[in-house]
């Protein structure tokens, strides 16, 4: 029960962590000022390691490349932190552990749009005159402006957030598979 609590803590500050560094390279991608109240909550959770990385891997072509790789180093150290909760040996399986890593990078990735998809759709209905409204539709538009090419709205209401929900969701899927069948247990 300990290693289960254990998991469970580990898995929801790290997942929370890593969505807020995808988060920080996504903002700056979409190129959102750093003076909103979301971009500066995220800025402020993660300065103390993506300000070090900066020095080292600048921004290029507005990818910030630090916070990336600050978000692979964070899942090499959840995914290592969980093998040894296991009670397997992390370096045993280390070249392994790099894969699952990196997949759970992307899985943070997906997680990411899922939430942002929902927390923009919810507010729609609910306030869409919300100040966080421009923010998220900014960071969920390239996602789902192609979506709406294909899906017709329907009375006015827009499934497209319902097809990429979906899309993601299988798409999670299959990451999931993929790190559970390298590891042999569920990361």
């Amino acid at each position: 029960m300990v290693g289960d609590i254990a998991r469970f803590l580990l898995n929801t500050v790290f997942t929370l962590f890593g969505a807020a560094l995808l988060l920080r390279a996504w903002l700056q991608v979409v190129r959102m000022p750093p003076y909103n109240p979301v971009s500066n909550a995220v800025l402020q959770a993660t300065n103390w390691i993506v300000l070090p990385l900066r020095r080292i891997l600048p921004s290029t072509r507005n990818i910030d490349w630090a916070s990336i790789v600050a978000a692979i180093i964070a899942a090499v150290i959840y995914v290592v932190a969980m093998v040894w909760l296991a009670g397997v040996d992390p370096l045993s399986l280390m070249p392994t552990l790099l894969i699952v890593a990196l997949l759970t990078v992307i899985k943070w990735a997906l997680n990411l749009i899922i939430w942002l998809t929902i927390l923009m759709a919810l507010l729609s209905w609910l306030n869409p005159r919300s100040p966080a409204m421009p923010i998220l539709y900014q960071l969920t538009a390239p996602f789902l402006n192609p979506l709406r090419r294909f899906v017709p709205q329907l009375g006015g209401i827009d499934l497209s957030p319902i097809l990429l929900f979906v899309i993601v969701q299988v798409l999670l899927m299959v990451v999931t598979r993929a790190a559970v069948s390298l590891t042999l247990f569920g990361i």
